[in-house]
């Protein structure tokens, strides 16, 4: 059966609750208050089989300034409106700001009906609907038909009841293969059953003792009974007003606002980005850091704009931007919202959602623009795509994935599927995460960089772990990510595995003979230096095309005690350290004491104190001499 809801949209006292009794035979107005004051308070429900089958919520809202937070309540998940504007009255304050916020909202399509006609004249009947098609020369309703009614003679019903079913017939049914989702216009207590929610299904399907979630407070919950216009059903679907009795959760922990919906499908955010038109008329521009009134699904909640690259946006323009919230809300890209001036009480724009779950971005960082124009222009293959890319080698998420994109189920998948060739899927623990294929050509390069950049630095070494060459690219890296493109360049023989050690394929090992060879040319090079050494990095740069080689060997040597390091760039051969040593010794066979002068003298005049000093140090850091005063004695030796 095909399902719409139909909402009513006009000024005060105009005649919206007698039209829809008209239509349906029902009151809307339910509140004591209500019928006391003979104005609409709250939004009022109605139902009607149209004469197709077609099955059709009405919502009925009030058209009192005061109550707009319940008209924009109301006015989520209409599919079509009913424009009512008063023959005696002609076209007032609300019935510009109702059709105004109609069309923010989205709605494409409606009908105007004339109400009270039995109460004017011909001729002036005549200049009001003159006036009334003028007024809706540039709105969404500028082909709508419009229709002269009388709710105290029937006159008008039949031909608004057949242009309904008309355009009933065309619309867009709401999707029911996305998951469930319902913004709660109303809570109440039923005896006997405990709390009920009821709202307008906005997507997917509900059925009898599924397990839902109440968002932004992430309640769980469970359907105990269903009721689609006060009646008892199986299942309820998208475009239905919908009643539900939901076990195990106090009507004081749920309100209007709130969002019943299947679980993991929202993610309560203060951060949206959005898509924001402001309205034609307005007296004063939408300024930087303004707080407006934020209304999206049912809530009404306060709200900071922020603009990006300019400090107001002028009546009639549009343009991407944020809003921070005061509370978190949970919606879907896409969804509709409407702004408010709560000083002056008027609609001053509205939008859409272009990213549910967002950030604090730069306003004065151009790439923050530039990634917003995209985000709001781009297809939902396209921005599944940008996701996946942004996240780089970290990988995203399926879940946070779905969220940012409010694609879900078998839709996603499609979707997935067509990227097949530019993404990579794969399971870490619990999660499905993604990534493109440029990252992983990105990472490939690296560790093949990372790689040859080891073998230069360590010739002698057969390779590197999987866990150390990952800790030098980035340890964040999922091991999922890591071990896939480790695999792959393993199978295009880029790599070599060799038990537990990676190597390049093409690397090549040093042998055993030209290692001792190369070892023996350094201790050469070394006890040809003598006592007067140059600076070592200088005698390894001899080696050329062996250098990375000869630098790694003489750090063995360093460490085997063969190379002695005696200051941060002198490096002498343990055999000249040790022929010093059995100079100073003998010399103390003859003397008690040795000055810096006779140290000189052992070792050659010709010695500066650029060798002497560092010379005498390591003696005495040997603990073969003790300086006493500016002189050096043999210490005892036992």
């Amino acid at each position: 059966m095909r399902r719409i809801i139909i909402g009513t949209a006009g000024h005060i006292d105009h005649g919206k609750t007698a039209l829809v009794k008209a239509l349906t035979g029902i009151d809307t107005d339910r509140l004591k208050e209500e019928k006391e004051r003979g104005i609409t308070i709250d939004i009022g429900f109605a139902n009607l089989v149209l004469p197709s089958g077609i099955l059709a919520g009405i919502v009925d809202v009030p058209g009192h300034e005061r109550f707009i937070r319940n008209m924009v309540a109301g006015a989520t998940g209409i599919d079509l409106v009913i424009l009512v504007i008063a023959a005696d009255e002609g076209i007032m304050p609300q019935t510009k700001e109702h059709l105004e916020i109609c069309e923010l909202l989205g709605i494409k399509d409606g009908v105007v009906v004339i109400t009270k006609i039995d109460l004017v004249e011909k001729e002036w009947l005549e200049l009001v609907k003159e006036d009334v098609i003028n007024f809706l020369k540039n709105t969404f309703l500028k082909n709508a038909p419009v229709i002269l009614f009388s709710a105290i003679t029937g006159e008008g019903k039949n031909e608004l009841l057949k242009v309904l079913n008309e355009k009933a017939s065309n619309i867009i049914m709401k999707p029911e293969n996305q998951p469930f989702r319902l913004p709660i216009d109303g809570v109440f207590i039923v005896k006997g059953f405990g709390t009920v929610v009821r709202g307008t299904a906005i997507s997917g399907k509900v059925t009898l003792n599924q397990v839902l979630k109440i968002y932004p407070k992430e309640i769980e919950t469970k359907v105990r009974n269903i009721q689609v216009h006060g009646k008892n059903v199986e299942a309820s679907y998208a475009g239905m007003r919908t009643a539900l009795n939901l076990q195990g959760v106090e009507k004081e922990q749920i309100e209007r606002g709130d969002v019943v919906a299947e679980p993991e499908v929202l993610k309560p955010s203060q951060w949206l980005d959005i898509k924001l038109t402001s309205l034609k008329d307005i007296k004063h521009p939408i300024k930087n850091l303004e707080n407006l009134l934020f209304y999206v699904g049912t809530t009404e909640v306060i709200g900071k704009i922020i603009l990006f690259g300019k400090d107001y946006l002028e009546p009639g323009q549009t343009d991407i931007a944020q809003i921070f919230l005061q509370k978190p809300v949970t919606v879907w890209r896409g969804d509709r919202f409407i702004l408010r001036r709560a000083s002056t009480n008027t609609t001053v724009g509205g939008g859409e959602i272009i990213s549910p779950i967002s950030y604090r971005r730069k306003r004065t960082k151009p790439w923050e623009r530039k990634e917003l124009e995209f985000i709001s222009q781009a297809d939902p293959l396209s921005l599944i795509q940008y996701y996946i890319e942004k996240k780089g080698f970290l990988g995203i998420a399926e879940k946070d994935l779905q969220l940012f994109v409010s694609i879900f189920g078998k839709n996603f998948e499609k979707l997935i599927k067509k990227l097949s060739q530019k993404i990579i899927k794969l399971k870490e623990g619990e999660k499905i995460l993604y990534f493109s294929t440029k990252s992983q050509e990105e990472l490939q390069n690296k560790i093949v960089e990372a790689l040859k950049k080891y073998h230069e630095n360590h010739p002698f070494s057969p390779g590197i772990t999987k866990e150390l060459l990952k800790s030098r690219i980035s340890s964040f890296i999922p091991d999922s990510f890591f071990n896939y493109v480790i695999e792959q360049l393993i199978q295009k023989k880029i790599l070599t595995k060799e038990k537990e050690i990676l190597l390049l394929s093409e690397f090549k090992k040093i042998g055993t003979t030209e290692k001792e060879e190369l070892r023996k040319q350094i201790e050469e090079k070394l006890l040809k230096e003598g006592i007067t050494p140059r600076n070592f990095e200088e005698i390894i740069l001899e080696f050329r095309d062996q250098y990375k080689a000869a630098k790694e060997l003489s750090q063995t040597l360093l460490r085997e005690g063969i190379l002695v390091k005696v200051s941060e760039k002198l490096v002498y051969h343990k055999k000249v350290l040790e022929e010093i040593e059995k100079k100073v010794i003998d010399f103390f066979s003859k003397n008690k004491e040795m000055t810096l002068s006779d140290f000189r003298a052992i070792l050659g005049s010709n010695v500066s104190r650029k060798y002497l000093i560092p010379l005498v140090e390591y003696l005495d850091k040997k603990k073969v001499t003790l300086r006493v005063g500016d002189k050096r004695v043999l210490r005892k030796r036992f």
